[in-house]
């Protein structure tokens, strides 16, 4: 037999390792678990260790928990996003907690069932108080509108030229956008559009749920939805290249098809191939993921 027709042999296997290697390149559930008390469950946050769960339940709701093995387990510590016992960060969309920097929390409300009027605030906060004293009394340190938005803000830092930013995106079905924040002028700010608050923009694909920053890969990852309210969806840009060219530059987009439900937040756990996807069900909302790069 010729070396030519040893090259073609090996084409059919050639091709399904590739195949292979394509499908584990990817993001996979390991592991669902049902946690209450949240209402309906809208990201997750992971710092230090520790990571909170955010929901909406009768008033909006931060809760503790610590990865034990392949689950979550409660602190018994819970934060309600109250002030005098009054319902205010109703439904929570966002933490955003980088460093000594300001920290922010948002807030994105559907007013009308179009989703043509939203009512979308960022309020900064006393991170450490509101840890300690678990409701947001005394622990409110600013209340912004967000009226640069199209469609609800969802806070979270990132990195971008060496200086940090707070980046939102929007959740509507078009002329969704990814803004950067500059943080000091958003701490003084009482709108958006005041000047000086928002530094960069580009446009970016439609059903944002949330964001996360991956500063070890310098990439953004987009948490959507493939429609409107259901299914799961991934798409990891570049950064400084979406916001030289205006749009979003993609890197890759990772579907999980096997669920239908409502993805609403991921992070990763203290790995880059440990991660934690959030949704709003009531059941199997919090699931543990393997991400292979």
């Amino acid at each position: 037999m010729s070396k030519q027709q040893h090259w073609f042999l090996r084409i059919p296997v050639l091709l399904l390792l590739l195949s292979f290697w394509q499908e584990q390149k990817g993001m996979h559930i390991t592991k669902s678990q049902t946690i209450d008390s949240l209402g309906a469950c809208q990201g997750v946050s992971y710092q230090d260790g520790k990571i909170f769960l955010y929901g909406d339940r009768e008033t909006g709701v931060i809760r503790e928990y610590r990865l034990s093995g392949d689950s979550l387990q409660y602190q018994d510590k819970e934060i309600r996003l109250t002030i005098a016992g009054q319902d205010l960060i109703n439904h929570p969309t966002g933490i955003a907690v980088h460093g000594d920097l300001p920290v922010f929390i948002g807030n994105s409300v559907r007013l009308n069932a179009e989703g043509t009027l939203w009512k979308a605030v960022i309020y900064q906060v006393n991170w450490a108080g509101l840890l300690q004293t678990r409701t947001l009394d005394g622990n409110l340190i600013s209340t912004i509108d967000d009226d640069t938005c199209i469609q609800g803000t969802r806070p979270e830092y990132v990195q971008y030229q060496d200086k940090w930013y707070v980046a939102t995106a929007d959740y509507g079905g078009k002329a969704n956008e990814v803004r950067l924040y500059d943080p000091t002028a958003l701490a003084k700010a009482g709108k958006t559009s005041e000047k000086g608050v928002l530094v960069k923009k580009f446009t970016c694909s439609p059903w944002v749920q949330n964001l996360l920053w991956i500063p070890e890969k310098k990439q953004l990852v987009l948490i959507q939805n493939q429609v409107e309210g259901r299914k799961w969806r991934f798409t990891y840009v570049d950064l400084d290249k979406s916001i030289a060219s205006g749009k979003e530059e993609v890197m890759r987009v990772v579907d999980i098809n096997e669920r239908a439900d409502e993805l609403e937040g991921f992070t990763f756990a203290g790995s880059l191939n440990t991660g934690i996807g959030v949704t709003s069900s009531r059941k199997n909302n919090v699931n543990m993921m393997q991400v292979n790069w």
